[in-house]
Formats: C-alpha cells, structure tokens, sequence
C-alpha cells in the first residue's frame, strides 16, 4: 500500500496533538513545520487544492489552539530564530482576517500573563508588517462574498474599534502601537497600499470591488479618526490624482461607495483636509450629484447648519461646485438659499453673530464665483436680497452687524452694477472687513501650489519590537558602544585604545525569571517541575498579590488551595514563611473568598495536622493586618491642606479691627515675653482615626470554625485525641475576638466564645486549659462593659466562680 501523504484534516490533528503531549522539541519544531508548510508556496509543499482546504476549513481551528496554549512549555525552549520562523511566522503568512479576529478574542479572553504578552506580540508584528494592507486588498478583489456579511461586519467592527478594544482590556498597559495616534495612521497607510493594489489591477483588467474598503473609511470618519485618516491619505490621493485617470475614478467609486449612514463624516473630513478645490474635485468627483445625503451635507448642513470651518474651507467647498458646468446649478441653488437667509430679520435677530460672519462670507465667495452671465439672469432676487437684508442689518442695535450690512451690502451693489452707480458707507477698515472685501476676487486655479507625492512611510524601519527588547533585557548584555575611528594604523594596533565594555549591569545568566502577573505565577507552582522558577514564583507572589488586587479576586480560591497544598519539594530556603505570607496576603485582598474556603476546609477530610494549624495561623494573621489602621490613615499629615474657608486676621482686614486690636497684640507679646515657664512638654499630635476593616468580616472568621467542633471525623477528633489542634484553635478564638474589640457583632462573639470554653475548662492537657484563659481575657477586654453586665452577666458570674476555684 501506498504510504502517500496524509489528508489535511489528518495532518492537522497530527500536528495539534503532537504540540499538545510532545515534550521533545525536535517533534515540537516538526510538527510546526509541518502546519507552515500549508501558508507556503514552494515547490515541496502540498498542493494548491489541499492548501486552498487547510486555509478554508482547518487554519482558523489550528491558530485557536495556538492562542489557548500561548503557555506552553515548548514556547520557552524555541530559539529566537525558531520562534520567528516556525510559530510567529503561523499568524503572519496564513489569511489575515483569520488571524485577526483570533488575535482580539485573545485580547478579550486571556487575563494578564506572559501568554497574553505574547499573543500582544504577534499583533503587534501583525501591524507592523503590513497584514493590514493584506486583509484590505483580500476584500477588494473581485465581488464580495454573499455568504459571510455577518463576518464582513465583525471583521469591519474589529477593525475600525480596535485601540478601544484593546484599551479596555489592557487599560494603562496598552502600548503605543495600538493607541488611536499610532493605529489610525498606520489603517490609512494600509488602506491607501490596499488601493495602489486596486490601481494596478484595474490596469491589468481585473474587476475590484471597493466596498469594503469604503466602509472602513466611512465608519472611522463617523467614531471621530476622519482627521487621522485624511491627514495620511489625502496628500497622497491628491498628488496621485493629478496625472492619473484611474486613480481618480479609484477615488471616485471609494467615496460614492459609502453608505448614506456615513456619507456625511466622509465628505465633511474631505472638505476640512482637501486643500483647494481643484483637488477636492478630484477626490470628490460628481459625488454631490449622484448621491442625496452628500448633496444636503455640501449645499445646506455645511454651509448654513453649520459655521465652524475657516474660510479657505469656504473656497475649496464653493469652488468645487462651480468647477464643473453639471454642479453649477447647485451653486446657484445654494446662493439663493444664502441669500434668503442672510436677508431675514429672524436670522439677524436670533442668530449669533459668528453665524451670520460665515454666511456673509460664503455669500461674498458665490457671488465671486458667478459668471457675469448668470449675474444679469438673477440680478432682480439678489437686489431683493440685497435690499431687504441691508435694511435688518441697518436696523439692528449691534455695531457688528451693522457694519457687517454695511460691508456686504456695498459688495453686492457693485457685484450687481458694475458700471453703474453703487452704494458706498463709511466705516473703519480692520482685518475683518479687508477680508470680507477680498472675497468677491477668488484666487486663479494656476496660484494653487502644486501637489507633490508624499514620501511612503512604510519605506521607514518600523521600530523594534516589546518582545526583542524584552529578549534583550532577559540576556542582561549591554549593547555595545560605537568604538572611535582612529586615522592611524599604528594606533589601531595599540591596546590601550580599546574601549572596554559595560558590565556594572551584568546579571548571573540562566537564572529563572520572576513571574510578572498573578497567573503566570500561579502556573509555576502548579505544574512547573524547575526548582528555580518555582523558587522565584514563590518569593514574588506575595508582590504580585498586593500590586493588582483585581486580578487576584480571579484566581484568590484557586491559589489558596495550591498555596494550602505546596510541598517543599525543592527544599527552598524560607519556604513556611514565603507560602504562609502569600496566603496572609490573599486573605487581607479577598477576604470573603478565602475565608470562607479556609474555614471550610479546616474540618474537611485528608488533611494533615499541619494543614489545619497553618490554616489556623493564616486566618489570625490576616485578622491583625486586617485590624491595623491602613499606611495612608496612620500616619498623620505633616503638611495638611489649608482650609477652604480661611478666618479673616487683622493682617488681611486692618480696616474692620482698628487700632483695638494692635494694641491688645502688642501687649500680649510683652506679657509673653516676660512670662517665665519651668516646662510646657512635647506638643502631642493625636494618632487619626481609621475604621477597622476586621470589624465588618470578623463573624466570617469566627462563626464557621465553631460549627463542627463537636462531629469527629475519620482523620480529625477535636474533642478526642487531637489536643494540640484543640488548643491553637481555641488560642486563635481568643485572638479573633481580641482584634474584634468595638465591633457591633463582639458581643455575640463573646457568647459563643464562653460557652465553647465552659465545655471545656477543665480539659486534661495543659495548652487546652492556657486556651481556656486567653479566651476569656480576650472576651473581657473585647466586649464593652454595659453589654457584659447587661447580655453576659450569667457567664460573667460562671467564670468567676471557676477563677475563684469555687
């Protein structure tokens, strides 16, 4: 029989279970290779057909299970070249969208480990070699698929929102390359890659479907990145433009193929970033007349609803619609619509000031784009216009507006007869009005400045990657300095020339690292079998645990249990102290969880002696911390804030107290002067109250370790021959009532304490009865005295007569 090669799906699940079981790199490097064999081309690789299944069918499985072992013990013992060659080069070669849309549920399922660092990583090289503009010019060739638009709209989703994405899952650890300056730039050098590709392929007769791609523009300009996108791409779009018919039918079809939803963040961001308007009738096209939404944005919401935008925002919008003879109709049309506007009394009262500037502009500059013969067929409405607007704008109280009438009216007369008489007014020719004046004169099309190919930024390195700089810092090796030039052979050759290295910063090599997240050190102690990483783990877990306490609330039950569990297998120096104040730590972070799990537990099955008296001496460790005052309430300020209400002295209000109170002052000073004092003592700086953080969980502490006391069980016999156990437990109840002083629930501590002690007063082992003792101290000084004599005062008169010895 044949032994030809295995079929897809079989060599799939070949390659997945030896990456899952194998612990010998050589069939951890095999098996890698063997799944990149499918993203290649060469001539030793599978077949087309069978390459075609594993990219349609099966890649997208392997790259999830990839992404789910991102800890993996193989990952560490790769090389730097194997790591980029056979596991990184598995997202970078295979379907971009793909690799994408598993790379962010990563993000979103993973919490904060290496492994999330890692799967980072791959994103990170995912951007920055040009993956983007791969996945752009996937989904411009040929139609696109009706099968899949719901993965189109998540693909789009992803895309547009990723910086949000990522910076709510990473929150302050986002990095740079994914914030919205680097990212949004980056997306508009891989969309305009994306149509250079497009460009070319229409060249060589193939059809293109821009759809997509118009989407991504569409939606980025409406969440609020227009001006980072535009500002990338319209410079380019415009010197390219110039020369080439199909790059501006290329532009045309991109813009007209935005969806009406978004039409308006599109032509709005155009028209704020194109400059002139040549180049806007370029980019733009006849998109004003083949489209509604865009027609009502460029001739009403932007020109009337609107008037934020500069004035050369103004020429470049009005000159394009006078640039070609089918949208020269819309410029008259939005002349008369000016025109109504600037001439009604409504408008000048109500409208503000700075509104009713922007369309006296935009009128000035349509009146200045009008041919003379269009002037002479609608000189009667605008001398209407003129008329009744110059007569609100006299009338009105506002020297602004008034001038403002005076201004414009005197343009339009002399725009409407130029030979004939026209009006003239006297007022002060400031800045505003020069400008104003300026405006009946557009500038020439040839004074425009000549656009120019901007340079390509992705010629420039890209920068270098969080994980080489990491590998880097792991190695402990400084880089080496740049060594001078000599001119002189002889001094080449000299050794005292030789500048020699660095080394203060040189670290022991081979050294296990400390882990950097929570998780990551929770996996060390679980499965790792290197006595040097288990060792670092141990010593930072405490760190960790106090440096994020949200994400230790995830895994606070789970680590507990493997901390209660950890043997000392490795003989680790300071291993008790270590495992118990990481534990004491988990306690004060989570306490309701971990409480809760070690009081349980105490009377559970198969546990040591041990075990239950290092749960014992956790659970009154924790308490004390718990019962401290916190760092920032015990120390008192030493330079507190001034009051928000000051008094008032007499040096600051001389004239409300008169001469009364110097006088009194000086007096008081030579009283003081003459006064003599033995002592006056330390000045005493009371200590700053802080509320217990024990008081609110002490019966969760307390209550669950006095329910099973009085049921033995196989291995554990409290009351029997367990005495040590016994005493510690009944010494740790008289620690946890002690810390519980002032707590509202003491009270009925206090009662349950007294009558567990009473049944066992008189217990044969000395350590029980020393128990006994502490106990009913710690319930005299915890329980207030009104509450002892009020709700204890039978127990009270039973333990005095057993001190007495009666």
């Amino acid at each position: 029989m044949d032994s030809g090669p295995l079929p897809v799906h079989l060599a799939v699940r070949q390659c997945i279970n030896t990456l899952s079981t194998s612990r010998d790199i050589t069939e951890v490097t095999e098996a890698l290779r063997t799944a990149g064999r499918y993203l290649s081309g060469t001539e030793d690789d599978p077949p087309a057909c069978q390459r075609e299944e594993f990219a349609r069918a099966h890649y997208t499985k392997l790259l999830q299970f990839l992404i789910s072992n991102l800890n993996a013990h193989w990952l560490e013992l790769l090389t730097p070249e194997q790591h980029m060659d056979l596991w990184v080069s598995l997202f970078l070669n295979g379907p971009p969208d793909q690799v994408l849309l598993v790379l962010l549920d990563c993000v979103n399922s993973c919490s904060m480990s290496s492994g999330l660092e890692r799967g980072l990583d791959v994103l990170e090289y995912f951007l920055q070699r040009g993956r983007l503009s791969a996945l752009l010019w996937a989904t411009c060739q040929g139609p696109p698929p009706a099968n899949s638009p719901q993965l189109r709209d998540t693909l789009l989703s992803r895309l547009v929102a990723l910086p949000d994405l990522l910076a709510n899952r990473l929150q302050e650890h986002t990095r740079p390359a994914f914030q919205p300056l680097h990212y949004y730039p980056l997306l508009a050098r891989e969309l305009s890659v994306a149509l250079e590709r497009t460009c070319q392929a229409l060249r060589d007769g193939v059809d293109c479907s821009l759809c997509f791609v118009a989407q991504l523009l569409g939606k980025a300009c409406v969440q609020g990145h227009g001006k980072e996108m535009f500002g990338v791409l319209v410079p380019r779009l415009s010197a390219l433009t110039q020369s080439d018919f199909v790059w501006k039918r290329v532009c045309w079809q991109l813009v007209e193929s935005v969806p009406d939803r978004w039409m308006e963040g599109v032509v709005s961001g155009l028209v704020q970033t194109v400059d002139g308007s040549a180049a806007l009738s370029r980019l733009l096209g006849n998109v004003v007349l083949k489209n509604k939404k865009a027609q009502f944005v460029i001739t009403n919401k932007l020109l009337l609803l609107q008037y934020k935008y500069k004035t050369p925002m103004l020429q470049s919008l009005l000159g394009y619609l006078a640039q070609d003879s089918g949208r020269r109709p819309l410029l008259i049309q939005v002349l008369k619509a000016l025109c109504g506007t600037w001439s009604s009394c409504s408008s000048v009262k109500h409208s503000p000031i700075e509104q009713q500037l922007y369309i006296s502009k935009a009128l000035l500059i349509c009146l200045g784009l009008l041919r003379d013969s269009e002037v002479l067929e609608h000189r009667e409405e605008l001398l209407q216009c003129m008329l009744s607007g110059m007569q609100c704008h006299l009338d009105s109280s506002i020297p602004r507006v008034h001038h403002l009438g005076k201004v414009v009216g005197e343009s339009l007369s002399a725009r409407l007869d130029p030979g004939g008489t026209r009006l003239q007014f006297q007022y002060e020719l400031d800045t505003e009005t020069k400008e104003l004046l300026s405006l009946l004169s557009p500038p020439p099309a040839h004074q425009q400045p000549p656009e120019t190919l901007p340079p390509d930024s992705r010629t420039e390195p890209a920068p270098k990657s969080p994980s080489s700089e990491r590998e880097e810092g792991k190695a402990g090796v400084p880089a080496a300095r740049p060594i001078k030039q000599h001119s002189s052979d002889s001094e080449l050759d000299s050794d005292d020339e030789l500048t020699p290295y660095d080394m203060t910063r040189d670290g022991e090599l081979g050294g296990a690292l400390a882990p950097r997240y929570i998780r990551d050190c929770l996996e060390a102690l679980t499965s790792s079998e290197d006595p040097g990483k288990v060792e670092v783990s141990l010593g930072a877990a405490e760190g960790l645990i106090k440096k994020n306490p949200a994400a230790t609330r995830e895994v606070s039950v789970e680590l507990v249990k493997v901390l209660l569990h950890l043997e000392d297998r490795f003989n680790t120096q300071g291993f008790l102290r270590l495992r118990q104040r990481a534990m004491v730590s988990l306690t004060v972070t989570d306490t309701l969880a971990v409480t809760g799990y070690l009081t349980t537990e105490f009377y559970s099955l198969n546990y040591s002696l041990r075990q239950r008296l290092d749960i014992l001496e956790v659970l009154a460790l924790a308490a004390q911390d718990l019962s401290q005052p916190t760092s920032a309430n015990s120390a008192p300020s030493k330079h507190k804030p001034p009051p928000l209400i000051q008094p008032v002295s007499t040096e600051t209000a001389p004239d409300l107290q008169g001469t009364a109170q110097h006088w009194r002052r000086v007096v008081d000073q030579r009283i003081e002067s003459k006064t003599r004092r033995f002592g006056k003592g330390a000045p005493r700086t009371g200590s700053s109250a802080a509320p217990s953080r024990f008081a609110p969980v002490a019966g969760c502490f307390f209550f669950p370790l006095l329910r099973n006391y009085d049921r033995p069980q196989v291995t554990f016999d409290l009351l029997g021959s367990d005495h040590l156990v016994l005493g510690r437990l009944v010494h740790t109840l008289g620690v946890l009532m002690y810390f519980a002083v002032n707590a509202p629930v003491a009270t009925q501590m206090g009662k349950a304490l007294l009558d567990f002690v009473w049944a066992i007063r008189y217990h044969t082992d000395p350590v029980v009865r020393q128990g006994v003792l502490f106990a009913v101290s710690a319930v005299l000084l915890s329980v207030p005295n009104e509450r002892m004599f009020s709700e204890l005062s039978d127990e009270m008169l039973e333990a005095r007569a057993w001190l007495g010895g009666e």
